[in-house]
């Protein structure tokens, strides 16, 4: 398959592992806190730390097709999630909804993109270690997975609780970025090593995914689905959908990630951390740096995004490929 196709399903559903048991063990143990915010922060975390971290290192250049394509799906994604929730809830209708999506979406993906089969083992005389290991590995990992998450739920409640915070700060937070960590190493490694391709497309397929299949796994699974609370919908959910809309001129621009917006990135995803935990604590300092946030650094970066986009279109236009 295309390094673009293999980042977007084959590594970014791999990746994505982790948040599927996480978020599936949160919601049928009533922890939805977790189970929400576990998605909702790793798609956030995904998008502003692991592509800024990504980009700071090597500038990723962006294919076509996922601008075509898979980001305007990421998108539309995000924006599912406040109107499925929009009653408070993500129901198991809804979350069977969302897991018919991811299906469809990969299916759809794999028809669509114009892949290349390349039989790499038998060009360069290696053979496969089997069917049977391969099985094997998967079934060891997949128990593994699910007992480190049921851990990991367990472990975050506990500390949720001991800290006098509540799941869903736990949830975006320590639980987010823990099981975003193999979207981390492969992205950056995929990017260091010259997979740009990739690089970038781990992130949106994991993103996609997240929302398709983690949060419709875990609505479907519960009884009742999953509760979504006030803090997030005011909030969280709409930084994880300005995320996935901050991609579109930043893609756009050269069909590239530059270094300059990927310490963009990475700043935006500090002052979210600093915001979270002045809301969590309810620090009088929490409306200010909102106040600062909302009307003047937000509108800096526009303004740059905006301005980087209009110096790419007069380039494209002036020296036509």
């Amino acid at each position: 398959l295309a390094p673009l196709v293999v980042g977007l399903t084959v590594v970014a559903y791999g990746t994505s592992a982790p948040e599927m048991a996480v978020s599936v063990q949160a919601a049928l143990r009533g922890s939805a806190d977790v189970a929400v915010g576990n998605v909702v922060g790793s798609n956030i975390f995904n998008v502003l730390f692991i592509l800024g971290l990504s980009a700071l290192i090597v500038p990723l250049s962006v294919d076509r097709a996922l601008l075509r394509r898979d980001i305007w799906v990421m998108i539309a994604t995000s924006i599912l999630v406040p109107l499925f929730a929009w009653h408070g809830t993500i129901g198991r209708v809804s979350g069977v909804a969302l897991l018919a999506g991811a299906v469809g979406y990969t299916v759809w993906l794999i028809r669509s993109a114009q892949s290349e089969l390349v039989d790499e083992e038998k060009r360069q005389g290696r053979k496969s270690s089997g069917i049977g290991v391969s099985l094997a590995v998967i079934v060891g990992g997949l128990a593994a997975l699910a007992l480190g998450a049921s851990w990991l739920v367990d472990s975050s409640t506990a500390m949720a609780r001991q800290w006098g915070v509540s799941e869903l700060v736990i949830g975006l937070t320590v639980v987010a970025a823990g099981t975003s960590l193999p979207e981390v190493a492969t992205s950056v490694v995929a990017a260091m090593r010259g997979e740009r391709d990739i690089a970038v497309g781990n992130v949106v397929g994991s993103n996609i995914f997240n929302i398709l299949a983690v949060l419709g796994a875990a609505a479907a699974a519960a009884p009742e689905g999953v509760a979504v609370s006030s803090t997030a919908m005011r909030l969280d959910i709409p930084v994880m959908i300005a995320a996935a809309v901050a991609c579109l001129p930043i893609f756009f621009s050269h069909a590239r990630i530059d270094r300059w917006e990927g310490a963009c990135f990475l700043g935006a995803y500090a002052a979210y951390a600093v915001l979270l935990y002045l809301d969590a604590s309810d620090s009088h300092l929490e409306h200010p740096f909102r106040n600062a946030m909302l009307w003047v650094v937000l509108p800096i970066v526009a303004l740059a995004l905006g301005l980087s986009v209009l110096h790419s279109w007069r380039t494209a236009n002036r020296d036509p490929v």
